[in-house]
């Protein structure tokens, strides 16, 4: 079911307050980005905004209800996606608050996930220098590849 482009048109135009607001088509919805951070959805015509553990307390106390969808197996499966409040979707100004509630989640999501690399690459350093396994391709003190400097 495709979504309405006026109602995707109004959504951007709510988000716009934090920066360049653009949309993606996805699974029959659309994906809304401000900036290069993914912060809500449009499906079955509402407006879902991220929320994670922090924001979440926010959206329940405002009557929202969580993205949800039928999974596979028959299961329910919840997002951590919230409607916006009804009176946020009358303007940006009153958009603001939600939508800076969805950034921030989006922007701790991305944090957590750049750190997350770097513990996996230092793990992997501290196996190496423990058990002195070298990386696939090279033994433990083989010269380097790389083409040295002649010496002035």
């Amino acid at each position: 079911m495709a979504v309405d482009p006026s109602l995707v048109a109004h959504c951007l135009e709510l988000l716009s307050v934090l920066g360049p607001a653009r949309s993606r088509r996805m699974f029959g919805g659309q994906g809304l980005y401000v900036g290069e951070h993914f912060v809500a959805l449009i499906a079955d015509d509402t407006l879902y905004l991220k929320a994670d553990e922090l924001a979440r307390p926010a959206f329940e106390a405002a009557g929202c209800r969580p993205f949800s969808y039928n999974a596979a197996g028959g299961r329910r499966a919840v997002m951590a996606y919230w409607s916006a409040p009804d009176e946020a979707m009358e303007s940006p100004a009153q958009m603001r608050p939600w939508a800076r509630q969805a950034l921030e989640s989006a922007l701790r999501a991305a944090a957590a996930r750049r750190t997350a690399v770097p513990r996996k690459a230092a793990a992997r350093a501290r196996q190496t220098a423990a058990t002195g396994d070298a990386p696939a391709g090279r033994s433990p003190g083989a010269a380097s590849t790389r083409p040295r400097r002649a010496k002035a």
